[in-house]
C-alpha cells in the first residue's frame, strides 16, 4: 500500500486536497494497517504503542521533504489500528512524542455545520475558530475555518514551525468548513491559516475571523485563547431599562490617560482608575470606543479585524475580564461600540478570504465604502449574518457586557449612502434600502432579546428611518435606543452662535421636542463632535473665557434636563481645551484651574440630580414626561419647561441663553405653592457669577403667565440653566 507518486508530490508541495485520505492510519486490502506522516524536518520516525510506549514500527522515509510511512505488524489486523504515538527525531537534534492529528475523526457535528450553513446557528464561534480541548484523552486545539472556495487550507503556527505542509485540514464539503484537531497545540500558541485559492495560488496568511485573542500590532497572528466563562452582571436589566437613569461616559481607552512613558495603560491600570472616576462623577454607564482587535490606531478601533477578540493593546483577554468586573463593582454598566457596517481590506484579515469576495459584497457598488476606504459585509449571506450576530452575542453573553452601540447604522440601511447616481445598485424591489441589512439588524436585536436578556443595543442612526427603536414585532428595527443626532446638530448650531443672534434660531432648540418621543433617544455629545477640526466643546462656545464656560455649563444643563438618555465624551466633563487627539492623553492638568474644576463639579451635580429625581429620567422616552412652559420667548432667548416622573412629581427648568440677567421673569406654574431652586449653573461653585434664587423659596402668585393662572417671579442668571422643585417634593 505504498503511496503513489502523485499523492506524494501533492503532499510534499502542500497541495493535497484530501490529506485524511492519505495521512494517518489506513487499512490495506490484505487487512494490515499502514501509518503515514508528513513531518518536514524529521530524520527518523517511530510508532509507539499508547499507553505503554512499546515500539510498533519504524517508518521509512519516502521523500526527503519529510514523508514517512510504514506497515504495522501483520498481527494488527483488527477493525481499528492500535492507539499509537509518533516519536520524532528532528534534524536539529530535538525529539518529540506526538499524537497523530490524522488519527482523529471529525469533531464537529453535522447538525452544527448544517445550522451554520443555513444561518440558523446563533453562536458559530462555538463551531469555528480555535478551541482548546481534549480528544480521546489528548490535549490539543480544534481549529475550524469557513473557506468554501479554497483548494486547500492548512493551519500554521508556533506548534508546527509555521509550515503549511504539516497540518492541512479536512474539508467538510456541505458547509465549506475546514477542520483539524492539532494535538499539543495549546493556549498561547500563535496561529494563522494558509489557503490556496480555487486556482491553487497561495494567499497571504490569514488571521482567524473567530479568534478570541490576537498578537499586538503590527504583528497579525491569532492566539489560541480560552473562551471567557463569566456570570452575567447582576442588575443588568434594571440599569438599562427605559425608565432608569442612563448617563454614559464615552471613552477612548488609548487616550483617556497614558502611562508615564507615554504608552497605553494596561487593563488592570485602567480598572484601577477609570471605573472609579466615572462612578464618582455620577455616570451610570461607561461606553468604550471599539475594543475589538484592529490593526490601525488611527481608526480609533472602527476598522475591526477581530470581531471576537479584545484588543491586545491593553493586555490579554483575562485583563479585559478584570476591567469589566471593576466596572460592575462600581455599579457601572459597560457598553462597547460594535462595528458591523464595514471592515478594513488588510490582506491578513477578511478581504477576499478564500480568494473570493467571501465576507464582502463582490460588486464595489455594494461592497466598498468610499468614506472609510473599507469593505462592506455581504449582509445577504447566511454565514456572514451568523458571524456578526454571533459576535454581538459573544460580547454580551460570554463577557457579560451590558450593551452594544452599533456604529454607522445609516450606512447599512441605505444602498446609496454617500454615493452618487450610478455608484450604487438598487435592491430587488428597485429601492435604495438595503433589505438584507435591515433583516440582519432585526435578527440581531431579536437574538439579543432572547439570548442576552437585560442587555441593550443602541443605534448610531442619523436619518429619519422610522421605528429604529420600535420592537421587531411592531415593524421596527428592534434597537433599545437611538442616538438623537438631530438634537445634537441643532443644539450645537445654536450654542455656537453669538447670543445676540440666538433669537433668530430659537426654534431650532425647541424643534427637538416635536420628535423627542418618536424613538427611545440618547442625547450624544460624542467623540465625533470634538475631532477633525470641529474643535472642543469649550472652544465651540462664543464670547470671552467667562462666557465660554457659562455657555458650556448651559449646554450641559440643557442636555441633562432635556428628555432622553445622556452621553458625554471624555474630557468634555472638565472643558478640555484641545481638540481630541487619539494619540495623546487628555489634558488633566486643566483641573488645576478652578474654572475647569467648576465644569467637572457641574457634571457631577447634574448626574446626581438626574439620578436622584425620577422627574428627570423616569419618562425620558415618553411624552407625559415633558411639558412646555415657555417655548416661544425668542426675544429673550428663554426656554422653560416641566419634567414629570408620571407619579405626580415635577421639576421646573429654565434656560437663559443671553448674557443679560432676567430679573423678575415670570414662569407660569400649574397652581399655588412654593418652589425652591435646587440647581443653578451660575453658582460660584461652578465658576459663575452667583446670581440666582437661593435665598429662600419662591411663592407662586395668582398672576397669569404662559397660559396659566399662577406664576413665580424668578431671577434667570446670564447664560445659565436653573432647576426649581416644588417644596412639597423637597428632599
Amino acid at each position: 500500500m505504498l503511496l503513489g507518486s502523485d499523492d506524494i508530490d501533492a503532499l510534499v508541495t502542500g497541495r493535497h486536497r484530501d490529506p485524511f485520505a492519505v495521512l494517518g492510519p489506513h487499512r490495506a486490502a490484505d487487512g494490515r494497517w499502514w501509518l503515514r506522516a508528513l513531518l518536514p524536518g524529521a530524520v527518523a520516525v517511530e510508532a509507539l504503542s499508547h499507553p505503554g510506549g512499546r515500539r510498533l514500527a519504524s517508518f521509512e522515509q519516502r521523500d526527503e521533504a519529510g514523508l514517512f510511512e510504514t506497515p504495522l505488524s501483520p498481527r494488527h489486523r483488527a477493525d481499528a489500528p492500535p492507539p499509537y504515538r509518533l516519536r520524532v527525531q528532528w534534524a536539529h537534534g530535538g525529539r518529540d512524542l506526538l499524537a497523530d492529528p490524522y488519527a482523529f475523526g471529525p469533531l464537529i457535528g453535522e447538525g452544527a455545520l448544517a445550522a451554520f450553513a443555513a444561518g440558523s446557528h446563533k453562536r458559530p464561534d462555538h463551531v469555528l475558530g480555535a478551541h482548546p480541548m481534549q480528544a480521546e484523552g489528548v490535549a490539543g486545539t480544534r481549529f475550524a475555518v469557513w473557506a468554501p472556495n479554497a483548494q486547500r487550507v492548512a493551519v500554521v503556527g508556533d506548534f508546527n514551525a509555521w509550515d503549511p505542509r504539516r497540518h492541512p485540514m479536512r474539508l467538510r464539503h456541505a458547509a465549506g468548513v475546514w477542520e483539524l484537531f492539532v494535538p499539543h497545540a495549546a493556549i498561547g500558541d500563535r496561529y494563522k491559516f494558509a489557503l490556496l485559492d480555487a486556482q491553487g495560488r497561495a494567499l497571504p496568511l490569514k488571521a482567524d475571523p473567530y479568534a478570541l485573542a490576537a498578537e499586538l500590532r503590527p504583528a497579525t497572528a491569532s492566539v489560541v485563547s480560552p473562551r471567557p466563562a463569566r456570570s452575567l452582571p447582576a442588575g443588568r436589566a434594571e440599569r438599562n431599562q427605559r425608565r432608569a437613569p442612563v448617563s454614559i461616559y464615552e471613552v477612548h481607552l488609548g487616550s483617556w490617560q497614558r502611562a508615564d512613558d507615554g504608552g497605553f495603560l494596561g487593563w488592570d491600570e485602567l480598572a484601577a482608575r477609570l471605573p472609579a472616576y466615572a462612578a464618582e462623577l455620577g455616570f451610570t454607564h461607561l461606553e468604550l470606543l471599539p475594543v475589538a482587535e484592529h490593526p490601525f490606531d488611527g481608526s480609533w478601533g472602527y476598522q475591526v479585524t477581530g470581531q471576537y477578540a479584545p484588543s491586545s493593546r491593553f493586555g490579554d483577554p483575562a485583563g479585559f475580564g478584570r476591567f469589566i468586573d471593576a466596572c460592575h463593582a462600581q455599579g457601572l454598566g459597560l457598553l462597547v461600540d460594535w462595528v458591523p457596517a464595514h471592515f478594513p481590506s488588510d490582506a491578513h484579515a477578511l478581504a477576499r478570504f478564500d480568494g473570493t469576495a467571501l465576507y464582502e459584497y463582490a460588486d464595489p457598488r455594494e461592497g466598498f465604502h468610499k468614506d472609510w476606504n473599507t469593505l462592506i459585509y455581504n449582509f445577504a449571506r447566511h454565514e456572514v449574518k451568523s458571524f456578526l450576530v454571533g459576535s454581538a452575542l459573544h460580547w454580551l453573553q460570554d463577557w457579560g457586557l451590558d450593551g452594544l452601540r452599533v456604529d454607522a447604522v445609516a450606512s447599512m440601511l441605505y444602498r446609496d449612502y454617500s454615493r452618487q447616481p450610478g455608484e450604487w445598485l438598487p435592491n430587488a424591489q428597485g429601492g435604495r434600502e438595503n433589505l438584507e441589512a435591515v433583516a440582519l439588524l432585526r435578527e440581531l436585536n431579536t437574538a439579543v432579546g432572547s439570548d442576552a436578556p437585560g442587555a441593550v443595543v443602541a443605534a448610531e442612526e442619523s436619518t429619519a428611518w422610522p421605528g429604529v427603536s420600535r420592537p421587531v414585532s411592531m415593524g421596527g428595527l428592534g434597537f433599545h435606543y437611538k442616538w438623537n443626532m438631530g438634537w445634537m446638530h441643532d443644539t450645537l448650531k445654536v450654542f455656537q452662535k453669538d447670543p445676540i443672534h440666538r433669537r433668530h434660531h430659537h426654534n431650532e432648540l425647541s424643534f427637538s421636542l416635536v420628535y423627542a418621543f418618536d424613538e427611545n433617544f440618547i442625547l450624544p455629545l460624542s467623540h465625533d463632535e470634538v475631532v477633525h477640526g470641529k474643535g472642543s466643546l469649550i472652544n465651540k462656545m462664543p464670547g470671552d473665557a467667562w462666557q465660554q464656560f457659562a455657555n458650556l455649563r448651559a449646554l450641559l444643563g440643557w442636555q441633562w434636563t432635556h428628555p432622553g438618555k445622556k452621553l458625554l465624551f471624555m474630557g468634555c466633563e472638565f472643558a478640555q481645551r484641545r481638540e481630541w487627539n487619539f494619540d495623546a492623553a487628555l489634558d488633566w492638568h486643566l483641573l488645576d484651574d478652578a474654572r475647569h474644576r467648576g465644569i467637572q463639579q457641574w457634571v457631577r451635580d447634574l448626574n446626581r440630580l438626574y439620578r436622584e429625581r425620577p422627574a428627570l429620567h423616569a419618562r425620558d422616552c415618553e411624552a407625559e414626561g415633558f411639558e412646555w412652559i415657555c417655548a416661544d420667548d425668542a426675544a429673550n432667548s428663554v426656554l422653560a419647561f416641566l419634567r414629570h416622573d408620571g407619579e405626580g412629581r415635577s421639576l421646573l427648568v429654565a434656560l437663559n441663553l443671553t448674557p443679560l440677567p432676567r430679573e423678575g421673569y415670570r414662569l407660569g406654574v400649574n397652581g399655588p405653592g412654593r418652589w425652591r431652586e435646587i440647581l443653578n449653573s451660575d453658582a460660584a461653585l461652578y465658576g459663575g457669577s452667583n446670581l440666582g434664587n437661593g435665598l429662600g423659596p419662591v411663592a407662586a402668585e395668582a398672576v397669569p403667565a404662559h397660559g396659566r393662572a399662577h406664576s413665580i417671579a424668578v431671577l434667570l442668571p446670564p447664560l445659565a440653566l436653573v432647576v426649581f422643585e416644588p417644596m412639597e417634593d423637597a428632599r
